[in-house]
């Protein structure tokens, strides 16, 4: 993945049972997003117009989003023709979330099977939705991610940014 710039605002108190300072690393950021089996994606239309929908989602070491939709689905087609989009993961227990910018492609081939086992990893159901008509899968890499951690005083609010 390549050296990340972190900015650190805040303090590291207030995370159960880890001593986060340095929380940015992509080892933690992949321990507490891989926590979740959802996230919301929002796209942009055509006309420019913000589109969201919750997904299933696995996340790799590499912290790459992967999740699936169908090619009717505007998700689809607005990442094939503006692959940037942007994540929320976490927030659902407790007010710790990753935002999350980056740029979504579809995998093909031995890549596209790499991915799906992943995918499947988390999603066991998953390999019974390849029969479905359509069926694809995304994956997105990160340009920028925000960890918040709103339930300790000060909050801890930490960026990276990923090089191009």
């Amino acid at each position: 993945m390549g050296t990340a710039k972190n900015a650190r605002i805040g303090s590291t108190a207030g995370i159960p049972g880890d001593n986060l300072e340095g929380f940015m690393d992509n080892a933690a950021l992949h321990s507490f997003m891989a926590r979740f089996r959802y996230g919301v994606v929002s796209s942009t239309s055509k006309a420019g117009a913000p589109q969201s929908a919750l997904v299933g989602i696995a996340t790799t070491p590499d912290l790459e989003i992967v999740f699936d939709t169908v090619k009717s689905s505007r998700k689809y087609s607005n990442l094939i023709e503006r692959p940037a989009c942007s994540f929320v993961v976490g927030g659902w227990e407790a007010e710790q979330t990753v935002q999350f910018e980056g740029l979504a492609f579809e995998p093909e081939g031995e890549e596209l099977r790499r991915y799906q086992q992943a995918y499947f990893a988390v999603w066991p159901d998953g390999p019974s939705r390849m029969s479905w008509p359509g069926i694809a899968y995304f994956v997105v890499r990160p340009r920028w991610i925000r960890f918040s951690d709103f339930d300790c005083n000060p909050p801890l609010i930490e960026e990276k940014i990923f090089p191009v």
